[in-house]
């Protein structure tokens, strides 16, 4: 039976998640849109050049960090790997922290970060270990199993906050894990419900999948980014990864649901309201793991909630996030694999675009014309923040026999292409047509894993490969102002205000970078 909690408790956070401050950043994504856009506006186009850093802290532990701060009441969470640190928000100076000891063999995994509730807080270990902390003192109140580690799980997400309920995915389905979300009971961490992603055989969908050699078993679909969710309609989104083994598709005939989807999960409960696949019978590793970005807007002349994605397959989409009904589909990336879209969004796969023993050439790469970093959204400008890239793999794949704890990527293989290297932009996509309103190139020889930041200052500040900190116009894209922090970005950044301040902060290598203009 699931624990009940009286209503004042339970919509607590609920509630001041609807209203967010503008000085707080709540969640992995600042709330639970994943819009990533702020109210704040002291920084701004007029003022930015004269950002400066404020405070850096130095973590332990990791030299590549990809969390998202996260910030209430002048005190900011932030991951290092398996230490979670608490900051003061306006000086740098530690509060507290608290390190989770990790089983020998297990090396420390990237981690991204928090979620918060009234007095407690959240993180998964790469031993699949869900932690509830003391927020005011970093004591431990309990952990619970997520999964076994020894069947190459890992957890890296931030966990998300709903009611009284914290809500965790898990990855590795490249290593064959079988997908699934979690659910569990902030006060106690019992499990409340779980939702498989990949179906035994006589379940819905199952059919989907081949009766003959148990694909399911090992089938992928991991949920290893943080969802969102709709409060009035109490539902929760989130993105399924690809189906296992990654570029051997022979042996998993068929749409391999419910893999490569955003699903539409009711948050009491778990089950299923809807689901849309972005790419059927995956055999390119292109996740549907981006952030489900809601938005409320004026839809053909109504008023609609809209689900709006940047797919890591080369297509925009937005959907009806009640109903899952699909309302467009545009191409934001360089794609060679369909020639479109049909009325129900479903793609026109082009013959001979699958790997083959030889290997073929395909576009968007295997990183995608776009992955887990955050994008952004300004409702002033009805522009929706990308980053995007534009370039080709050669994918080769022959069948080969599942090994566990090995990479299932099955006698594959994937090739860049000589002298002819990807390209990264920041794109602005207009919501209600999908079309670029502008593009700015990207510095860096590497992909770059930086997301975006919209702010209510009329910026949008996005980091690049080179390591640097970007702040653009957000209605025209000019470059206004950047630092070199000297590392690679692999991580998006956020705002917030302390002590009457607005800073901007990221994490990049082993620190955390602030900004502020001067006193």
């Amino acid at each position: 039976m699931v624990r009940q909690v009286l209503p004042s408790v339970q919509n607590y956070w609920a509630d001041q998640l609807a209203g967010t401050p503008a000085e707080n950043w709540l969640t992995y994504h600042g709330d639970y849109s994943g819009r990533r856009f702020s109210r704040l506006a002291a920084i701004a186009r007029a003022n930015v050049k004269r950002l400066q850093a404020a405070w850096v802290y130095q973590a332990e532990g990791t030299s590549h960090q990809e969390c998202t701060p996260v910030v209430r009441d002048g005190v900011m969470y932030v991951t290092a790997s398996n230490i979670v640190y608490a900051l003061d928000a306006c000086a740098g100076r530690k509060i507290w922290e608290y390190r989770a000891e990790l089983p020998e063999g297990i090396k420390p995994e990237v981690n991204r970060g928090v979620a918060l509730s009234e007095h407690r807080l959240f993180f998964a270990t790469a031993d699949c270990r869900l932690i509830a902390l003391d927020a005011r003192n970093g004591s431990r109140v309990w952990e619970a199993r997520v999964a076994d580690h020894r069947k190459e799980y890992r957890l890296t997400q931030a966990p998300l906050v709903i009611k009284d309920k914290v809500v965790v995915g898990m990855g590795y389905g490249d290593w064959g894990a079988r997908g699934y979300l979690d659910c569990y009971d902030q006060a106690t961490g019992a499990l409340v419900w779980r939702f498989w992603t990949v179906p035994r055989p006589g379940d819905p969908f199952s059919e989907t999948w081949p009766e003959a050699n148990n694909a399911w078993e090992n089938g992928g679909g991991c949920t290893w980014m943080t969802g969102t969710y709709d409060r009035e309609a109490n539902l929760i989104y989130w993105g399924t990864g690809n189906p296992a083994p990654d570029f051997y598709g022979e042996g998993r005939t068929g749409d391999n649901l419910l893999t490569n989807c955003v699903v539409a999960l009711d948050a009491d409960t778990g089950e299923r309201r809807w689901h849309f696949q972005f790419t059927p019978h995956d055999t390119h590793d292109w996740d549907a793991c981006e952030c489900p970005m809601l938005v409320d807007a004026a839809w053909r002349g109504r008023p609609r909630k809209l689900l709006v994605e940047a797919n890591r397959n080369g297509f925009f989409y937005v959907l009806d996030r009640i109903t899952g009904e699909y309302l467009l589909g545009k191409v934001f990336a360089t794609q060679t694999w369909a020639r479109g879209l049909d009325p129900k969004g479903r793609p026109i796969v082009i013959e001979g675009t699958d790997p083959t023993p030889a290997g073929v050439k395909v576009c968007p790469t295997v990183e995608g014309a776009s992955n887990w970093m955050s994008p952004s959204y300004s409702p002033r400008y009805g522009l929706y923040y990308v980053v995007a890239q534009d370039g080709c793999t050669i994918y080769a794949s022959s069948a080969a026999p599942f090994q566990e704890g090995k990479n299932n990527y099955q006698g594959t293989g994937t090739q860049r292409l000589p002298g002819d290297p990807a390209r990264m932009f920041i794109r602005a996509l207009e919501l209600q047509t999908g079309e670029k309103r502008w593009e700015r190139p990207m510095l860096g020889s590497e992909w770059s894993w930086g997301g975006t930041l919209a702010t209510a200052g009329d910026l949008v500040f996005v980091g690049d490969a080179a390591g640097n900190l970007v702040a653009h116009d957000a209605e025209k894209g000019d470059a206004l102002w950047h630092f070199y922090t000297g590392r690679d970005l692999s991580a998006s950044p956020m705002t917030y205000a302390s002590s009457g301040r607005q800073f901007v902060a990221l994490a990049s290598g082993s620190a955390i970078f602030t900004f502020a203009l001067p006193e």
